[in-house]
């Protein structure tokens, strides 16, 4: 697999970015507490702030990312990717025993344990996915971001709808998958991800929309199948073998790459490494990011790097930059991490007896919100010079108003904002992924992409842990076995009203951070032209 790696047509960062893809389709397990949340809950005799408590729990897994953070840049990618493995077959399947009742349900505290690692083994993949394609696709980040993160938002809807329709929507059956696929994706992915030294390929935006339009037959395909009602054996046996197939469509790329280099080179054995493009790479991009011109040595350590420039996690610290994206990240996927790990209890107070389908709906909206905001976000920076923030801006905006929504408990109001929550949250997933690595650098980008997503575990303490479980139980009635339940839109309105306002001074400091950060965009833009100048004049010659 090296030999792949090293292959001067690009085909080994190919090979990586399609299992990346893979792994990023079962990593987005975390998302899925909705779907066996209720089982617990009675099964355990739990109140909603103890059930609560519990996706906390598994939330909490992400802030021990840190350690995945540290390893990126000590562990090959292969043994991390390991780690998270072993990691979900443990947390998921301690689960599974439970739910099954093959075991008696575990004291509390030993259940937040399995879900805290259960919760930890998403970190493993996604560090390893994310710095590996980040630096292999240095100059096509926005893309990069949106594909695989918006597959993580599909991951959710994957489970879920093949769970509906092999298993009738069993919870035991679903904490097996969540264990044993993961588990085994991974362990495919270990022979095909690596840091690989090809140069970057004009022809990369192509390949990346073909991959793009992949996504989203697989997304519209999943919504049909959400959408049309229940279905008899065959079509959801049917429905599962092309969805296999759908998913699989990716490898297209990398064999069209490999077919396309031989044809034009068949001399070359696969492996021969085409030096001459490799100094040129080299020379091209002496820096992580390649935007900033830094100062010399004495100068940068007087002062610190610039924005723009390489950081270490102590140095960015030290922005005000960095404060105002982590603070309004913690508004947006706080909020929204409250809503997902709510959804099964907010549709049984509004009465709906099944809450999958806006579990489903969630997730492919969010993909659609991922895989779209990469894209335009690229486009807009190369044409204009956009800077990033500003989407998460538009998607603070645009989440805030779905909480209101959500709030006047209209009819199909759990429609909308289960679509327009899992929209926002997947623009605020994916833009502010490459963010970070323009505005910090790549360097140190495993620790700095962990250190960031503490939000999520904080954020579902506050917004979910916190505000919704309070609130919900000072609502709810007793119940026999000792839990308790809550029905009517007073049972979270006021949770709605309160991350409604969130959002809003989330969407003020986005607006600020992309005032301050303006120039850098600017030269990034600059740069972006000039390379594209620079290769239609190399063209022309040619």
């Amino acid at each position: 697999m090296e030999v792949w790696a090293k292959n001067g047509s690009g085909l080994g960062k190919w090979l990586g970015f399609v299992t990346a893809v893979w792994v990023q389709c079962i990593s987005g397990n975390n998302y899925t507490f909705s779907n066996y949340s209720d089982a617990l809950k009675s099964l355990m005799g739990l109140t909603q702030l103890e059930l609560n408590n519990l996706s906390v729990a598994k939330d909490v897994g992400k802030a021990f990312g840190l350690l995945a953070g540290l390893a990126s840049d000590r562990l090959p990618t292969p043994l991390i990717l390991l780690i998270g493995a072993v990691e979900g077959l443990i947390g998921y399947g301690a689960q599974w025993l439970v739910v099954r009742q093959s075991i008696s349900p575990l004291p509390y505290w030993q259940m937040c344990v399995f879900l805290c690692l259960g919760g930890n083994s998403t970190t493993w993949m996604n560090t390893a996915v994310l710095v590996t394609c980040m630096r292999n696709f240095r100059r096509n980040r926005g893309p990069v971001s949106g594909i695989l993160k918006g597959y993580v938002g599909l991951s959710t809807a994957i489970f879920t709808d093949l769970c509906s329709a092999l298993f009738a929507d069993d919870p035991a059956s679903f904490l097996l998958m969540l264990a044993i696929v993961p588990a085994v994706v991974c362990s495919a992915a270990m022979l095909f991800l690596h840091e690989s030294p090809a140069g970057d390929d004009e022809t990369e935006a192509k390949y990346f929309g073909a991959i793009n339009a992949m996504a989203v037959v697989i997304a519209v395909y999943l919504l049909a199948f959400d959408l049309t009602g229940d279905h008899g054996a065959a079509v959801s046996r049917a429905f599962v073998a092309v969805l296999l197939v759908l998913l699989a469509a990716p490898a297209a790329v990398p064999i069209y790459v490999a077919f396309k280099a031989r044809s034009k080179n068949p001399d070359v054995e696969e492996g021969q490494i085409e030096k001459p493009l490799l100094i040129e790479e080299a020379k091209a991009e002496p820096s992580a990011t390649a935007v900033v011109t830094p100062d010399t040595a004495e100068e940068k350590g007087k002062r610190g790097p610039a924005i723009g420039e390489d950081h270490t996690i102590f140095e960015a610290a030290k922005t005000v930059d960095f404060w105002i994206l982590f603070i309004s990240f913690l508004c947006g996927v706080g909020t929204g991490l409250a809503v997902m790990n709510n959804m099964g209890q907010m549709g049984l107070a509004l009465g709906y007896t099944d809450v999958s389908i806006f579990v489903s709906m969630t997730s492919i909206w969010g993909f659609f919100g991922r895989i779209g905001s990469g894209s335009i976000s690229e486009y807009f920076l190369k044409k204009s010079a956009t800077p990033r923030p500003l989407w998460n801006a538009a998607s603070q905006v645009l989440m805030a108003v779905g909480y209101v929504v959500m709030a006047l408990a209209l009819p199909g109001s759990l429609y909308v904002g289960s679509i327009v929550v899992g929209l926002c949250y997947g623009v605020r997933v994916a833009v502010s992924v490459p963010t970070a690595s323009e505005l910090f650098g790549l360097k140190y980008y495993g620790l700095m992409y962990n250190i960031l997503i503490l939000n999520l575990p904080l954020g579902s303490f506050l917004f979910s842990g916190l505000l919704a479980g309070l609130l919900y139980d000072s609502q709810a009635t007793k119940t026999a076995g000792g839990g308790n339940t809550c029905v009517g839109a007073h049972c979270y309105r006021l949770v709605f009203v309160i991350m409604a306002i969130a959002c809003l001074i989330g969407f003020g400091l986005d607006v600020l951070l992309a005032l301050r950060t303006r120039k850098v965009y600017l030269k990034i833009h600059h740069s972006k032209k000039s390379r594209k100048t620079a290769a239609g004049q190399q063209t022309i010659k040619g």
